[in-house]
């Protein structure tokens, strides 16, 4: 990676960096597909090559490995991918493992020098490689980062002098560990414990601020990156991701872990997008069995509607690589498949984990970072590889057609239309789902469809018909119906018009 001109270069860059990027609202009909590369591919192309997760050490994916393989994402429909941290890490293999991904139970990433590559994952001409053979396929790049700290290891005093750019303790707040329930604490201390300290970068210093702007501003331009995943982003000052963010000149989406939108939503104040937490944690116990409550679950929806900025661009997950995968939740087909819809159709920009269409069963970390060749990377039989084609093809045909041109911006409703159904609208989409499990079926109505008009459930192409009230009745099994007009459908191919 090439040396920073940092403070000098910083508007020169920022603004070269702006012209190449891709908008925020150009990310709103994206579907991302994230990876975790030490655990995708690898470049040899090995399915046999062994990887046990409780080792925690690097199993060998790579970047030529994710570009042996973009037709297995792309073929399921997805148009972007998310990438792991590409920058240089501690190494080593300390009590919390090897830094092959970075994040273990209290601790973040791991970074040592900013403008080296981790060498585990390729070459500088690996990387530029992927990020032009998916801008060839017209895919996007995400790329993880962390700014909030940099890692020691052992319990000895701590190397700062071989850190790269912030070589001295005077770059650093104190030493002081986390108190979660305080916010100043959250921002100002240190994540991690005695043996991985992650040393918390003091963002209110103004040499660290300016620095990391430069950073990032010459980064996104070296490799042509499209978008960011911004690693703890409650643990930095609000009022930093602003400049931060507008130095990128891209899409941010960041990560704020909490289900409370009264917390939680402020956060899309000062950067375009987060991962949508509240969904995902009320989701995953809203479908998990026939008991958990869909009514907890719109309620929190409406919240967010209500109080964050927009929540069309809020990424929409339901597995990444701090929870508990689908598969560890559920067996039931029937509820995993719920999980993909609202995975793909809740309101925001899909995010979804790799491996959650092999149907992994990683309960949490270090289980949910499975090789995915190990699999063998199968597109058929009983895995979700189908189904994640058929959501995907979808919603990126109802997306990109001139015919609909608000359901991207549309704010999702959701609402309960009995103790077992819920449906989501967005634009002229409903989406209903249920956590009743297979061989449950139940009738219910949904309403506020034009009179009469004809609709598609477009994952089973059955045809129905409002009624003279624009009420719609109907039956629903163990899967999710989708139903759209049927009229905004001619020549879109799907179900044959």
């Amino acid at each position: 990676m090439l040396a920073p001109s940092l403070l000098s270069a910083l508007t020169l860059v920022s603004a070269a960096a702006g012209a190449l990027a891709a908008t925020a609202d150009q990310w709103r009909g994206r579907s991302i597909y994230q990876v975790v590369t030490d655990r995708f591919a690898r470049t040899d192309g090995s399915t046999t090559a062994a990887c046990n997760t409780a080792d925690r050490v690097f199993c060998g994916g790579t970047w030529r490995g994710i570009i042996n393989k973009l037709d297995y994402i792309q073929d399921m429909g997805f148009t972007a991918i998310w990438i792991s941290p590409v920058i240089e890490q501690i190494y080593g293999n300390t009590d919390e493992g090897e830094a092959y991904h970075g994040e273990f139970p209290l601790l973040g990433y791991w970074p040592k020098d900013y403008y080296t590559l981790n060498p585990n994952f390729g070459t500088e001409q690996d990387l530029n490689d992927l990020v032009t053979a998916l801008h060839d396929r017209g895919m996007y790049v995400m790329v993880d980062i962390v700014v909030n700290h940099f890692a020691s290891w052992g319990d000895g005093s701590i190397p700062y002098s071989e850190l790269v750019p912030f070589n001295n303790s005077s770059y650093f707040h104190k030493k002081c560990w986390i108190n979660w329930s305080n916010q100043a604490s959250v921002e100002q201390c240190w994540m991690g414990n005695g043996q991985v300290p992650l040393m918390d970068l003091d963002t209110e210093n103004t040499y660290v601020v300016n620095t990391l702007e430069a950073y990032i501003a010459d980064f996104v331009k070296e490799y042509s990156v499209d978008g960011l995943r911004i690693d703890a982003t409650k643990n930095v000052r609000k009022d930093f991701w602003p400049g931060f963010c507008k130095a990128a000149g891209v899409y941010c989406q960041g990560e704020v872990w909490s289900n409370d939108p009264s917390y939680f939503c402020p956060y899309q104040n000062v950067m375009d997008g987060l991962h949508n937490y509240p969904i995902k944690e009320y989701a995953a116990s809203a479908f998990q069995t026939s008991k958990g409550s869909l009514t907890n679950l719109v309620s929190v929806a409406s919240k967010l509607t209500n109080q964050c900025k927009d929540v069309s661009l809020l990424g929409s997950f339901m597995e990444n690589q701090d929870n508990a995968r689908m598969g560890s939740l559920t067996t039931d087909m029937a509820r995993l498949k719920n999980y993909a819809a609202l995975n793909i159709f809740s309101g925001g920009i899909p995010v979804v984990y790799y491996g959650q269409e092999q149907l992994l069963t990683g309960a949490s970390d270090p289980n949910n970072r499975e090789a995915l060749w190990l699999t063998g990377y199968p597109t058929t039989g009983a895995n979700l590889v189908a189904y994640f084609t058929q959501l995907n093809t979808l919603r990126n045909a109802i997306s990109t057609r001139g015919k609909d041109k608000g359901f991207l911006t549309a704010k999702p409703i959701y609402k309960t239309l009995s103790a077992s159904v819920l449906s989501v609208r967005k634009g002229n989409m409903l989406l209903a789902l249920t956590n009743a499990g297979s061989g449950a079926a139940a009738k219910v109505t949904a309403d506020g469809f034009g009179v009469g008009v004809k609709l598609m459930d477009v994952l089973a192409c059955e045809e129905t018909r409002a009624g003279w009230k624009g009420e719609l009745p109907f039956w629903i099994g163990a899967e999710p119906k989708l139903f759209y007009p049927k009229a905004l459908l001619a020549g879109s191919g799907i179900c044959g018009l």
